[in-house]
């Protein structure tokens, strides 16, 4: 981090602060509209100074600036205070106020340098919270460019990074957020990537630069929506994501299910593992960081299926904990029913409708899910199914009842 004395040489820049987490003058001032705490992270504003608000691109006026012994005349780096726009806006968690001669830009693509620290292997196409600045945003690195020798700095190939890992990579996030170039201004150039769960650091990163497409791609309107698509078909689209081991039985009951909804005069599309690999993902092998890349492909189209007012069904092995978590995050909470397809390992293993359990117990096929390769059973499904107990036939009757019972089946109103 600069010194304060650099910091005060850079634009204006000061994060809003959460709901709540005021202390000092901000507790002693009535909260009202247009009022915001914050600590000053660069440079230095005075009362009557316009400021622009990134990522929402309005400007205002500063009308007051209130620090812990009272008002002040100018806030500078380092000073934590109150700051009272001449217009009752309402910001979003972490927004930046800079100065409007030289804002804050905005983008959701970058590339950055990644610094990894986490017990677990960084994949592309995984998603993780992320935090930059005050800003919260779902990060997924698309692209590792380099890996960094230790010792040399040699710029090395990788297809996933592991603790102590340096890398430069280009990152997608899920919104729009204010930063700085991290050469620029380490205050609003730099990161943190979080566990999912306990929301502790697993790594941290420097912004380079917002990618170009970032800035040439934009959300096109269009007149008919996932609404009026359902209603067209007279039903409540959703995913039914059938996960578990190969041979449990999934395809078998997803095909099952898709006949019953199809005779039920449903609109359906079932997306199978085997024949996704086919088309779409054909250019992926079975490695780790391939599978959590068919499941983020798999998802996308699954979401788009959804917007068309389809009912989808999935059926993949799907090994990993995070990507059903990403599939499930595309969707609102109605919408993502997943179907563990629960049968002991030696049952799939006897079944082996395909052979692979033999390869991969010759040690023909690595990466195996089961016997090389680990499988994360989901911990809370909307539905279990044990297909060493029941028929295909039952199983998909209780799939239909799960649907029946969420109000997925019944005609849009």
């Amino acid at each position: 981090m600069k010194r304060v004395e650099d910091r005060e040489r850079l634009p204006f820049r000061i994060p809003v602060e959460p709901s709540g987490a005021s202390a000092g003058a901000a507790d002693r001032l009535p909260p009202r509209p247009g009022q915001f705490v914050g600590v000053v992270v660069s440079g230095s504003v005075r009362a009557g100074d316009r400021v622009r608000i990134q990522p929402l691109g309005k400007e205002s006026r500063v009308a007051s600036l209130h620090g812990d012994e009272g008002e002040l005349a100018q806030a500078s780096a380092g000073q934590r205070v109150t700051l009272t726009l001449d217009h009752a806006l309402v910001l979003p968690e972490g927004a930046l106020i800079s100065t409007t001669e030289a804002p804050a830009s905005v983008a959701d693509q970058f590339e950055a340098r990644i610094v990894w620290s986490g017990p677990e292997s960084l994949f592309p196409g995984r998603r993780y919270p992320a935090r930059i600045g005050l800003q919260r945003a779902d990060l997924t690195v698309t692209d590792i460019k380099y890996r960094m020798h230790p010792d040399t700095q040699e710029h090395i190939a990788a297809s996933q990074l592991k603790a102590g890992d340096v890398a430069v990579c280009n990152i997608s996030l899920d919104r729009a957020v204010a930063f700085d170039p991290y050469e620029e201004n380490p205050a609003t150039g730099s990161f943190a990537v979080l566990d999912q769960d306990t929301q502790e650091p697993l790594g941290g990163g420097q912004l380079h630069f917002a990618l170009r497409r970032a800035q040439n791609i934009h959300v096109q309107h269009v007149d008919i929506n996932k609404a009026a698509r359902a209603g067209q078909k007279t039903q409540n689209p959703c995913v039914v994501w059938f996960t578990g081991l190969s041979g449990s039985g999934k395809s078998t009951v997803a095909n099952r299910v898709e006949q019953r909804l199809y005779d039920m005069g449903h609109h359906t599309y079932l997306l199978d593992g085997d024949n996704v690999r086919h088309g779409l993902n054909r250019d992926l092998g079975f490695t780790e960081a391939d599978r959590v890349e068919n499941i983020r492909r798999v998802g996308e189209v699954a979401k788009l299926m959804v917007d068309s007012g389809l009912i989808v069904l999935t059926a993949f092995i799907s090994p990993f904990q995070a990507e059903r978590r990403m599939a499930r995050d595309l969707l609102t909470d109605d919408e993502f029913l997943e179907v563990f397809v629960e049968v002991p390992l030696d049952v799939a293993e006897q079944r082996d409708p395909k052979g692979l359990y033999k390869k991969a117990r010759r040690g023909e096929l690595k990466n195996f899910t089961g016997i090389d390769s680990p499988y994360e059973p989901p911990e809370s499904p909307e539905l279990v199914i044990n297909t060493a107990i029941l028929t295909p036939e039952q199983a998909a009757e209780e799939v239909i009842q799960a649907l029946q019972a969420r109000g997925r089946l019944n005609v849009p109103t």
